[in-house]
């Protein structure tokens, strides 16, 4: 893998676990408040969860398996 394409998965990265916390903080305080629209906090997990997918893959890429 080159330094350029390995940086640019590292930016990735950086910018996916942000928009992770942004949304982890965001449903914290929908739910906190009590009046958060259940369809919206469930889009909001949703949009997590593939945040958490697409990290992993991208952590994958920069860090293949190796087998021994």
């Amino acid at each position: 893998m080159e330094n350029e394409e390995r940086r640019q998965l590292q930016e990735t990265l950086a910018r996916l676990k942000q928009e992770h916390r942004d949304l982890d903080g965001a449903i914290d305080a929908l739910e906190a408040s009590g009046h958060g629209d259940p369809l919206q906090l469930k889009r909001l997990k949703k949009k997590k969860l593939h945040l958490k997918d697409e990290i992993s893959r991208v952590e994958d890429q920069l860090l293949p398996d190796i087998i021994a």
